[in-house]
């Protein structure tokens, strides 16, 4: 990618979202709805990542992810509805439901795993998302009070971002929950 920033306006590099743990993704979208008008929601899921590897180990598990945006920031909300092993039953025994990771919009992912690992931070999860692009959950708790998630930039990423917070902009609340 040629640009120093995302659509959103996020420079690469930069937390791009805010990510937290839920019981039920339903409820939390409505709470922030209803609370602080946060929306509208994006939903993918349930699904099963295909290449997800906790821990250096493949795992099956199977997930539900939302994204709206409050302002330039964007935040996630993740549900997992199985019982296996993640970086999401991780937190929830050490701390319950709640914040769980920060995204980082990646320009070079493999220098920023490089780095982060060169700190003595390992990969916690690892994915490759549908849109063609990486995630690495590096584990910086022992640190911050949750991961750092390094999201590879490419221009599929930055168009799902954009679409999101462009129909996030002026939002009269209708249609807050969508399916992807």
């Amino acid at each position: 990618m040629d640009l120093d920033r995302l659509g959103t306006g996020q420079p690469f590099g930069s937390i791009v979202q805010f990510a937290y743990f839920v019981e039920d993704a339903q409820k939390a979208m409505r709470d922030y709805i209803e609370r602080l008008g946060v929306g509208p929601w994006f939903v993918a899921g349930p699904f099963t990542p295909t290449a997800a590897e906790y821990r250096g180990k493949k795992t099956d598990i199977t997930v539900t992810l939302c994204f709206a945006y409050s302002g330039h920031m964007q935040i996630e909300l993740i549900q997992q509805h199985s019982k296996g092993e993640s970086v999401f039953t991780e937190s929830l025994r050490k701390h319950g439901y709640g914040f769980h990771h920060w995204g980082v919009a990646s320009k070079d992912y493999q220098a920023d795993v490089a780095r982060y690992q060169k700190q003595g931070f390992e990969i916690a999860y690892y994915d490759e998302a549908p849109m063609g692009m990486r995630v690495a959950y590096m584990d910086t708790t022992a640190f911050l009070p949750g991961m750092v998630e390094l999201i590879e930039a490419n221009p599929a990423l930055d168009q799902f971002f954009t679409d999101i917070y462009k129909k996030s902009q002026n939002w009269d609340g209708r249609d807050p929950i969508r399916q992807l």
